[in-house]
Order: C-alpha cells, then sequence, then structure tokens
C-alpha cells in the first residue's frame, strides 16, 4: 500500500513543477571576423630575390652570346637578351615590395542563431607578373615566328591576340569575384590564346616545311614545348589566382618555375640549336647592321 505522505509528496512535485517559470538565457552574439589578408611570406619573398638574380645572370648570359655572332644574324640573340632582362626587372620591383595591390572580396560567415555577418579576403597580386608577360611573350613569340618563316601578317595578328590575352588575364585578377568580371576576362583570355595557337603552331607548321626538315623539327620541338608550358599557365592562374585555392608563395614559386622553363631556358635552347642548323639564319642588312646611310644627304654650311 501508498502510504498518504507519500501520495501529498507525489502531487506538491508535479504541482511545483507545472507553475516553474523558466528564465530565458543570455542571448548570443557574434564578433564579426576582421579582413583577412592573403600576402606573401618570407618564403616567396625569397624565391622573388632569387628569380631576380637568376634572370640577371641569364641576361649577362646571353649578351655574351651575341658578341660571337654578326649584328648582321644577331636578331635571335637581341629578342632573347631582351627577355631576361625585362624579366629580371619584373622580379626587382616584386621583391623589394613594389608592383603589387590587393583584391578583395566578401565572404559570407554562417552562424546557427543569428543571422550571418560578413568578411572581406583580400589577395595580394602582382601585377608586375602580368607587365612582364605582356612585354616578353610577344619576344618568344617573335622567334618561333621567324624560326618558322611566318608572314608579317599572321605574326602581327599573333602578338596582338597575345596582347589581349595577358590584359585579360590582368583584368581578371582584379575583377570582382560575385559578377561576370572574373570569369568573362577570362573566358576572352582563353579564346585569345587559341588566336596565337592558330597563327603560330598551325601556320607556322606549314611555313616552316620550306626551311627543311631540320628547322621543321625544331620548330615542331620549341612550338610544343612552348604549347605545354603555356596551357599549365592558365590552370595554374585558375586555380590561384580565381579560386584562390593556394597560398601566395605557393602561388610565386609555381609562377617562378614557369617562368623560367618558358624564358631563359627555351631561349638558350633557341639559339644553341641556331647555332648548329645554318637553315636558320636570318640576314637583316642595312639599318639593322649598318644604320642609315648618309648617301643623298645635303649638309647645310659645307663648302660646295
Amino acid at each position: 500500500m501508498i502510504h498518504p505522505d507519500q501520495v501529498a509528496e507525489m502531487l506538491y512535485s508535479r504541482t511545483a513543477t507545472s507553475t516553474h517559470t523558466h528564465t530565458p538565457g543570455p542571448i548570443p552574439t557574434v564578433i564579426p571576423s576582421p579582413t583577412h589578408y592573403q600576402t606573401a611570406g618570407e618564403t616567396g619573398h625569397r624565391t622573388l630575390w632569387v628569380l631576380f638574380a637568376g634572370m640577371s645572370l641569364f641576361s649577362a648570359a646571353f649578351a655574351l652570346l651575341s658578341w660571337r655572332v654578326p649584328v648582321s644574324r644577331r636578331i635571335y640573340h637581341v629578342t632573347s637578351t631582351l627577355v631576361p632582362i625585362i624579366s629580371a626587372l619584373a622580379y626587382f620591383a616584386m621583391a623589394s615590395g613594389q608592383a603589387s595591390a590587393f583584391n578583395c572580396e566578401t565572404v559570407r560567415d554562417s552562424h546557427k542563431h543569428v543571422p550571418d555577418t560578413f568578411h572581406d579576403v583580400c589577395r595580394q597580386v602582382y601585377w608586375a607578373r602580368y607587365v612582364n608577360w605582356a612585354l616578353t611573350t610577344p619576344l618568344v613569340l617573335l622567334n618561333l615566328c621567324l624560326l618558322a618563316g611566318i608572314d608579317g601578317a599572321h605574326t602581327l595578328m599573333a602578338l596582338l591576340a597575345n596582347l589581349i590575352m595577358i590584359l585579360s588575364g590582368l583584368f581578371a585578377a582584379f575583377g570582382a569575384e560575385r559578377t561576370a568580371q572574373k570569369w568573362g576576362w577570362f573566358t576572352i583570355a582563353c579564346l585569345s590564346y587559341l588566336f596565337v595557337i592558330w597563327h603560330v603552331g598551325l601556320h607556322g607548321t606549314r611555313m616552316v616545311k620550306a626551311k627543311g626538315a631540320r628547322v621543321s623539327r625544331l620548330f615542331a620541338t620549341l612550338a610544343s614545348y612552348t604549347l605545354i608550358l603555356w596551357t599549365i599557365y592558365p590552370i595554374v592562374w585558375a586555380i590561384t589566382t580565381l579560386a584562390r585555392r593556394t597560398s601566395v608563395d605557393t602561388e610565386i614559386l609555381i609562377y617562378a618555375v614557369l617562368d623560367v622553363l618558358s624564358q631563359p631556358v627555351l631561349l638558350l635552347w633557341l639559339l644553341v640549336s641556331h647555332r648548329a642548323i645554318a637553315e636558320t639564319n636570318i640576314e637583316l642588312p642595312g639599318y639593322w647592321s649598318q644604320g642609315l646611310s648618309s648617301e643623298g644627304r645635303i649638309r647645310i654650311g659645307d663648302d660646295e
């Protein structure tokens, strides 16, 4: 049997539970995250200085090689020497802390019981890299066009398409994330690259056959090598600059390797092969090697 006191105790506990009021807890608060900056670290800065020194050494080596070649046949050496010089200046600007800017995008922070907050993520973009490519890649293409014997019309169109490709990449790097700016410019850059391939790769393959089998093989090898490297660039660019999937240091390291392979290594390969194949020689007489002629000029004040 249940004791009367136990019944009274049970009724009291139920009454106390039903009449108890819960006091509200503290309202959760969220402090917005500060702006996050993605910048180059010690590894990136050290890599930039190493590339500046390396490109300077390649410039000196190419200049020494050109002294052993007659001026009339020095077109490959002149263009090849200019490439590492320009690249060295660009890497000096980047290594010394210049030639960069921040591209910021707004990121949403989701929370469970309170409204979402937002913060900015600003990534360091080296615009000197695009200036470097805008000046050096046309010189590389010019060498390939001269090697294949491509006519001036296709050469000019290839250089213009290449310039549009580089500038589109620069505009995409600073474009807004949530608009069509970034991927729109990226698409324009890829289409321009296809025009470069058509004018240099496909048209050059037909034109170089007139120079013989040795020059054809050399052009096919150098053009394929360039095509592979230049195809890697937009892939890396989309992963690092556009999607921001890597750190700035990793981006610097990858581009450093690609720049060395696509600039001094490629051009050194061309110069060494050029010396061994006589059919690649290009004679540029006249103003290129002898200057303007003084014949036919009227000198005021000379004795008759």
